[in-house]
């Protein structure tokens, strides 16, 4: 294991574009950009929120959600912009983002409010058009988080994290969701946080219940299992490199105290595949 960074309030939705590994600090409320050698750059802040998924739209401008606003915010370089006003289609907090090829999104969120102890409840997967029009393509998931695409584009994944299970869905031509069914279920204690699909078909899943990030083919057969020092919530294969966002806490103030959250790396058995 390597330290690619470390000083974090708390890292989110990692993303390998440009040879770089861009990751959202949620705590800190920004957005990093950093090289494989540890060059690290704040590409932007947002002043009364918290980052969290990221993604691109074919001209290159950034997306980016908002949580507590429920938001996409759209970066072009300089401005931030709304894309897409979320709050009166999800029901909690949002979350985790994938975009695919032709500049739709998927963005899941919390449900309930987790730091307040409500009980969990199912939320919505909404799809965001390109053009900011958004809708709810599904009502059921629990704690709907890290999500991916395949690579012919046809099949959504999303780690559904108060379910332990990884939930596929067919992608229709309107970008509408169906045929859902299980993809994988994880092993007792572990729970799906940021996950990352790669070229051998497995999916990685990084689980702050267990200290761990496993690789589960489809069924759920594990061949390979990370253990690490501290709770790991999302990952992101680079090149040859898997990333793991790790901190010793994911409740607000704390990492705003600790400033503890890191990436860590590891050899990747297989380059990354799909999207994000």
């Amino acid at each position: 294991m390597q330290i690619l960074i470390d000083g974090l309030c708390f890292g989110e939705g990692p993303r390998w574009r440009d040879q770089h590994l861009w990751l959202a600090d949620m705590h800190d409320q920004c957005v990093h950009k950093i090289s494989p050698d540890g060059a690290d750059e704040i590409i932007l802040r947002l002043p009364d929120d918290q980052p969290s998924g990221l993604g691109w739209l074919p001209n290159g401008d950034m997306l980016i959600v908002g949580m507590s606003k429920q938001q996409v915010l759209r970066f072009d370089g300089s401005d931030l912009h709304l894309h897409a006003d979320l709050s009166t289609l999800a029901s909690g907090y949002c979350n985790d983002m994938v975009v695919d090829t032709t500049g739709r999104a998927y963005v899941g969120n919390f449900g309930f409010d987790i730091h307040q102890g409500a009980k969990p409840t199912a939320a919505e997967i909404i799809c965001v058009e390109p053009n900011g029009d958004a809708r709810v393509v599904d009502d059921d998931v629990m704690f709907p988080n890290g999500t991916v695409i395949t690579p012919d584009g046809k099949t959504l994944i999303v780690g559904e994290t108060f379910a332990s299970r990884l939930t596929a869905f067919d992608i229709e031509d309107n970008g509408n969701l169906s045929n859902k069914r299980l993809w994988a279920k994880l092993p007792k204690g572990t729970v799906p946080d940021g996950i990352c699909l790669d070229a051998g078909g497995g999916i990685w899943s990084a689980s702050p219940s267990s200290n761990n990030c496993i690789r589960q083919m489809e069924g759920g057969e594990i061949t390979h299992r990370i253990e690490l020092s501290r709770s790991a919530f999302a990952c992101m294969i680079g090149a040859d490199t898997l990333y793991i966002l790790t901190s010793t806490s994911s409740i607000p103030n704390q990492c705003t105290a600790n400033r503890d959250a890191r990436v860590e790396c590891f050899h990747s058995p297989f380059p990354a595949a799909g999207l994000p």
